[in-house]
């Protein structure tokens, strides 16, 4: 790019720093904030925000030419809005008058180009958010939303040879972490990353031959998701590189839970990963599990290699701190691609006894990173009848010929995820002993570990319980209690436990038995 042109960015700059100068957007006089990056500045004036592209060219993005940064902009409204039309608004032009002066908009020949958005509150990040209340599971079901969403409407792209982009990924961290020092960390991730791509390579293909590979966020971490308005949106999608963000739904979808865990939030994590499987519903989402170990892995060099190029730009104790977080980051790499071997639990028990609680307070402790997937048989319920998880759903969807339905679509999804190498837990009655018996045996097929838990509570506590539900997928009421406690139950095997009390007391005994209580430390 030349001189004259970063010159002229440094005078546009200097123009719009003057809040008097914003008129044209409605916007008040007011101060003017600068926020600068390798990329863009970002100058906030009241409630909008214009983001320019700096006239720069590198390794992996090119603004170097007006008509470049033109296009750019106008691709990140184009991927943008779609998801988030309240904060990206449009592109505007700052003009260059007949008299010489500049103006934003109007006529004139134009001299550079901006994004115009909203404006929204740093702690409206989700980073920002979750540090100071945390990934509700309210908040998580919402995340798994925008997930699904976000995918389906995304472009389907065939033809795209995905091994070979994971491998110029891989290819890249490794240049760059060994720059610091960090040659066996770096070694170790990437024979296991290039042994387990080439393993995956024929799962990479069927997914991408379904339509799973798809011009997709590509840079969906807590730093590029608001809470607005109480709900999640994604923004700053990559704009800049078609190809980086052409990847497999799953891939994108891993960079969240990455970044979740990452800020201590496994079990936000697991309940992400658990909603987007459960509202995407395929059969090849759940053998693709067999990737998300080297798609977290990737993701999480990725942030280590952020990490080493910022420590070969500074220097003393601030470079060694960002080694030694760069370091961190790589061990957490390592850890994603030696996942612990699969395992299955069952948890049953009439309605009331807090099945669900249970299994979703133990997903997150065992099984490869997030934790275990949790299948419940009010949601599958659900899914089979195509309505939202707290929908009621008529008594039919109870009869004897759709329960055994909803226990063969719980069996197929667990075996599944097994063959993955992903642990399950599942919650059900389990009131037929022959139900019992085929859920044992999902787990004998599979040859892993499979644990057995029976719930018990006395019959008010059961009916109170039920009762005072809102807002949850069970449609259990007192009177589906009152006759479930006249079932033939037969002899219950199961570790059993009284879960009459309170729910934590409940975790704590079932804890040992899972035999494992495996999590990832933040990092």
């Amino acid at each position: 790019m030349s001189s004259d042109e970063q010159e002229r960015q440094r005078e546009i700059i200097a123009f719009l720093r003057d809040g008097a100068n914003w008129g044209k957007l409605g916007v008040p006089g007011s101060a003017v904030q600068v926020i600068e990056t390798h990329g863009a500045v970002i100058l906030l004036n009241g409630s909008t925000a214009l983001k320019i592209k700096r006239a720069v060219k590198l390794a992996y993005l090119d603004f170097s030419t007006l008509a470049r940064r033109k296009a750019v902009c106008e691709q990140e409204i184009a991927l943008n809005q779609p998801g988030a039309p309240d904060i990206y608004r449009g592109v505007v032009a700052i003009v260059r008058r007949p008299t010489g002066e500049f103006a934003l908009g109007g006529d004139g020949e134009p001299v550079e180009w901006a994004v115009q958005m909203t404006r929204f509150a740093d702690d409206a990040l989700l980073e920002r958010h979750a540090e100071r209340d945390g990934v509700t599971a309210d908040m998580a079901r919402e995340l798994a939303d925008m997930c699904a969403a976000s995918h389906a409407m995304a472009p389907v792209a065939f033809g795209v040879d995905t091994a070979e982009r994971l491998s110029k990924v891989l290819g890249t961290i490794e240049a760059s972490v060994s720059t610091v020092g960090l040659t066996s960390g770096v070694a170790e991730f990437s024979e296991q990353c290039r042994a387990r791509l080439a393993h995956c390579t024929p799962l990479l293909q069927r997914r991408s031959g379904a339509g799973l590979v798809r011009r997709c966020h590509g840079d969906l971490h807590m730093g590029n998701v608001i809470v607005w308005k109480g709900r999640p949106v994604p923004f700053d999608a990559i704009e800049f590189d078609d190809d980086l963000a052409t990847i497999d739904v799953l891939y994108d979808l891993a960079f969240l839970l990455m970044d979740l865990e990452r800020h201590g939030l496994r079990a936000a994590a697991n309940q992400v990963l658990g909603g987007y499987l459960w509202r995407t519903d395929r059969a090849l989402d759940l053998d693709g599990l067999a990737l998300l170990p080297l798609y977290l892995a990737i993701r999480a060099g990725v942030r280590a290699m952020v990490r080493a190029d910022r420590a070969r730009q500074i220097s003393g104790a601030e470079r060694d701190a960002a080694v030694a977080r760069c370091r961190e980051t790589m061990a957490l790499a390592n850890r994603y691609l030696t996942p612990p071997a699969p395992r299955l639990v069952a948890i049953g028990g009439l309605s009331g006894t807090g099945k669900s609680t249970l299994a979703a307070r133990l997903a997150p402790l065992f099984g490869a990173a997030p934790g275990a997937l949790h299948f419940r048989s009010d949601l599958e319920r659900k899914a089979v009848a195509g309505v939202g998880e707290t929908v009621r759903l008529p008594p039919e969807a109870y009869s004897r010929e759709a329960s055994a339905e909803i226990y063969r679509r719980l069996t197929d999804k667990a075996r599944r995820a097994l063959a993955a190498g992903h642990s399950v837990v599942v919650d059900a009655v389990f009131a037929d002993p022959c139900e019992r018996l085929e859920i044992g045996a999902v787990a004998q097929a599979a040859g892993v570990p499979f644990c057995g838990i029976w719930l018990t509570a006395p019959a008010d506590r059961l009916k109170a319980r039920v009762t005072a539900r809102r807002n949850d997928a069970s449609d259990a009421t007192a009177e589906v209690v009152d006759r479930q406690l006249t079932y033939d139950l037969g002899s219950v095997d199961w570790a059993r436990i009284d879960a009459g009390g309170d729910a934590a007391d409940v975790v704590r005994r079932a804890v040992p038995l899972l035999g494992e209580n495996v999590t990832l430390p933040a990092i």
